[in-house]
């Protein structure tokens, strides 16, 4: 029998465990089997300098911005023509569209016209197919005055879209002081990196040239329009209908149209003094290496903002810049595109955590290079954004991409004390790890739970703000976050316990455990699961609390919290034995947990299952099986998972990214903690009640009176 699945041939032994239409057995030693091929692929994997990168896809409009932007700065975009056309040629729907998500996710307008005018200015001709499929779709969709606020902004900037249908930015926003109830440090570390730049270029309101010419009423795309005679086009609802169903964005609206009155403050005393110190916060958070915050929007406003107050092309900020930017790019047969972000800290940390699931030698040398590439990582310096409202919070935390100081994220930080405690458990009282949990524990929220960037950043009010038709201007607590916090200080505990290591950090550990156990239980749904904020959806954040609850299985409420999670899990096991959730889940909660098998997903619900029944328990037999019918991708001496789902979130029901790697590592955890655990495939059929032996509670761990005490 041969697997011809992508065109890759692949051994026998591994094929027998399921198939589409059911369950079959495969030999007890296929999960270990599976387990070596799954190492040797990331071994092989690995950069020259010790670490791994995979792709992180998102959508097309980031490519589309990326043409905008040499469009406007009037660099040569004729070695981008055919690889970004390819790409993007490559990523059309059959309707004509493009999406947010690859396949069967619905087409979007405004990733649409985005790429619809990013191929017009790479010399497409309208009456192209492709683009004569796209015109019908934006039309059937309403046409241009459908489309967001961003792509009204990249519009606006050509000539497309008027400015003043764009809600005001006043470059003062920057001079609320930072105990204001509205300030740019109370938006989320994303928004405000791009906001900030943003107001300048809203200032400006430049045009810039078109194939076509350069003109503040250009009728370049005015065939998108249904009528292209009223491009004044609301925004929001009126000031009326606000006020009936929604008193807080009444509010926001009204204060939108006086500053609309008021000419946006372009000629408000304060302007220049404004821009100065616009200026200075862009300088001063541009990286060494050029970028900013790590993320491509603030990077294009940040070059943009840069230019329009008087630096050249050739000077160093920008040069810097623009190179970041292209460091973004990645290129292969598909064609050229350009990333969101880049996640080499994020993968390496975590095919770390894999590896050592797996099972090889902590002294393997790709894992010792692996480590002390990261270590190499850890931010120190005096940057960062997070300490306006955690002042005294020593530095310490890893971030997501190469370049990111003045953001590390909590997730990254935790994930990489994982890393580094499964290498090496001695090193829980070593300078890395303690500075590490040192910095997370100063980035607890007040309600238990850890956010990704930021400290207490949960007014959601301003999400009505006009300018926010994303919902994303805020970082709250999330469980999947707080989990992955958990399952770090748990192991943390657990391996100063096991090797006798004294750290006066442990009482500050064990009462933000309790706050944390405390958040989970209160965001648990009635269903027994949790919400997965960045990644999809409630398979990822059920995984994650659980993982991170099972070591403080001791106590009766984590006990109830856990069984009722694993209730959940077990009624949603797909038929071939996987576990998949759509997207859609984001809008329809009520799909939770529905979805075609994924094997990053499968993954997820393996590691939540295993963290509280043996591997001899029915269902994670039967998900290990499909793990193991589904590497199919042959690669070297090794062999990975396909995936072309996303199942890794940005913002909720607006922007889904898919991880090159995750269809790989996390598989790898999975099948590593079911070998690690003594598990053996065997016939299905009977079912196993027997749990995971409990482990001690924290208050056998700690004093209770001082739990109580710092409590207090």
């Amino acid at each position: 029998m041969e697997n011809l699945e992508n065109g890759v041939k692949f051994p026998e032994p591994l094929l027998d465990a399921c198939n589409h239409n059911g369950f079959h057995k495969p030999k007890a030693s296929a999960a270990k089997e599976a387990l070596d091929l799954a190492v040797n692929y990331s071994l092989e994997d690995v950069l020259p300098d010790g670490h791994w990168y995979g792709e992180l896809k998102s959508n097309a409009t980031i490519t589309a911005e990326y043409v905008f932007l040499r469009q406007a700065l009037g660099l040569d975009l004729t070695s981008d023509r055919e690889p970004c056309c390819l790409y993007f040629f490559s990523d059309q729907k059959t309707d004509g569209s493009w999406g947010i998500a690859p396949d069967d996710y619905p087409g979007d307008i405004s990733t649409t016209v985005e790429v619809y005018l990013a191929l017009r200015i790479l010399g497409i001709p309208v009456e192209e197919k492709a683009m004569l499929k796209a015109r019908d779709f934006i039309l059937s969709a309403g046409g241009v005055a459908k489309v967001r606020i961003f792509t009204r902004i990249f519009l606006a900037m050509f000539g497309l879209f008027p400015w003043i249908a764009i809600p005001s930015l006043p470059v003062e926003l920057l001079l609320v002081p930072s105990f204001a109830i509205i300030n740019i440090y109370r938006l989320s570390s994303w928004a405000r990196s791009t906001i900030v730049p943003l107001t300048i270029v809203a200032h400006h309101r430049p045009i810039f040239r078109l194939p076509n010419g350069k003109s503040a009423n250009n009728n370049y795309l005015d065939h998108l329009w249904l009528n292209a005679s009223e491009k004044m086009v609301p925004y929001s609802d009126s000031l009326l209908e606000l006020w009936k169903s929604d008193r807080i964005a009444f509010i926001f609206a009204t204060i939108d149209k006086v500053l609309y009155f008021l000419g946006g403050l372009r000629y408000f005393p304060l302007r220049s003094y404004a821009r100065r110190k616009c200026m200075k916060w862009i300088v001063e958070h541009q990286e060494d290496s050029g970028d900013w915050a790590g993320i491509f929007p603030p990077m294009f406003f940040g070059v943009m903002a840069l230019l329009l107050e008087g630096y050249k092309l050739t000077d160093d900020p920008v040069e810097r810049g623009l190179k970041a930017i292209d460091r973004f790019a990645w290129q292969d047969e598909s064609g050229k595109r350009i990333q969101s972000c880049v996640s080499p800290v994020w993968d390496t940390v975590l095919t770390v955590v894999g590896l050592r699931d797996a099972g090889l030698a902590s002294k393997n040398n790709h894992l010792v290079r692996a480590i002390d590439w990261v270590k190499a990582r850890q931010i120190l310096g005096s940057e960062g954004d997070w300490r306006v409202y955690s002042s005294n919070t020593v530095s310490g935390g890893f971030s997501f991409e190469y370049f990111n100081v003045w953001f590390p994220d909590v997730d990254d930080t935790a994930a990489a004390i994982l890393a580094f405690l499964k290498h090496d458990p001695r090193s829980a009282d070593t300078f890395c790890v303690m500075r590490a949990i040192e910095w997370s524990l100063g980035m607890q929220n007040r309600d238990g739970g850890f956010a990704a960037f930021d400290l207490e950043n949960d007014r959601h009010f301003l999400n009505k703000i006009p300018f926010s038709d994303m919902d994303s201007l805020c970082d709250p607590s999330t469980a999947d976050v707080t989990g992955r916090v958990l399952e770090a200080l748990g192991l943390f505990i657990e391996s100063c316990e096991k090797h006798n290591l004294i750290t006066d950090l442990f009482p500050r550990v064990a009462v933000a455990c309790e706050r944390a156990i405390t958040y989970l239980a209160s965001t648990q749904e009635l269903t027994g699961s949790w919400y997965g904020r960045w990644g999809s959806n409630y398979v990822y954040g059920t995984s994650n609390a659980l993982c991170g609850l099972a070591y403080f299985s001791g106590e009766l409420r984590v006990q109830n919290m856990m069984s009722a999670a694993v209730d959940w899990l077990k009624s949603f096991q797909n038929n071939d034995g996987g576990w998949g959730e759509e997207l859609d889940t984001y809008k329809y909660p009520e799909r939770a947990g529905r979805g075609i098998s994924t094997a990053s997903q499968t993954a997820w619900g393996l590691m939540g299952l295993l963290a509280y029944l043996p591997p001899q328990d029915d269902y994670i037999q039967r998900g290990v099986a499909f793990l193991i019918s589904r590497q199919t991708y042959r690669k070297g001496s090794g062999a990975s998972w396909p995936e072309r789902e996303y199942t890794g979130t940005g913002f909720p029901r607006f922007f889904y990214i898919g991880y090159q790697l995750y269809p790989h590592y996390f598989p790898m955890m999975a099948l590593g903690r079911f070998v690690s655990r003594g598990g053996q495939l065997r016939d299905v059929g009977t079912t196993v009640d027997e749990k995971q032996p409990q482990r001690t509670t924290l208050h056998e761990k700690i004093d209770r009176d001082l739990v109580i005490d710092l409590l207090a």
